[in-house]
């Protein structure tokens, strides 16, 4: 009881024609960097920036990876503003992992201008936090995030829920093209 089941498709190649050659999930998992999909980790602490940016290379996610070490620095890059001025803003990250007690501007707050905005308000956002606070869980869903992860002490479980995440939100997750009006 409480635990997320395991998603185990790394055991059970499924294959489907793509031209001439036979694609797996497998050989997808592995390959996420062609697919140019960009993470964007809005994390403050360089210990737990490390230990993320790690996880994910050990699981064969090699992504592009965007770290902003505050909350003015999301949203910067999200909208195209300050030192992100002039960024495409139709290219939005796949996904965006983000830390709740920020410098500057608190990873709650910037979950809500996420959602205010017509551009960003389909944007996934994962909070990956080591609030286990009730409230912050409460408030996080209630702003819209499609995800509230605490951050495990162990390492192997850190990994292990890295793996699922970049399995869940970079393979196996539909994503729409969001055409503002």
């Amino acid at each position: 009881a409480g635990r997320w089941p395991v998603l185990g498709l790394a055991s059970m190649p499924v294959s489907r024609q793509s031209g001439s050659r036979a694609v797996s999930r497998q050989n997808k998992e592995n390959s996420l960097a062609n697919d140019k999909k960009i993470i964007l980790l809005v994390e403050d602490n360089p210990d737990d920036e490390a230990l993320t940016l790690r996880a994910l290379k050990k699981n064969n996610i090699m992504n592009e990876v965007v770290v902003a070490r505050d909350g003015a620095e999301a949203l910067d890059y999200l909208f195209g503003t300050g030192a992100h001025a002039g960024r495409a803003v139709s290219d939005l990250p796949q996904i965006v992992l983000l830390d709740l007690k920020l410098p500057k501007v608190d990873g709650l707050e910037v979950l809500r201008r996420v959602r205010a905005d017509e551009r960003t308000r389909l944007q996934p956002v994962a909070i990956l936090t080591t609030s286990n606070e009730d409230r912050d869980i409460l408030s996080g869903y209630e702003l819209g995030a499609n995800s509230y992860i605490r951050k495990p002490i162990d390492f192997e479980q850190f990994m292990e829920a890295v793996r699922q995440l970049g399995l869940y939100w970079l393979v196996l997750n539909e994503e729409v093209e969001f055409v503002p009006a």
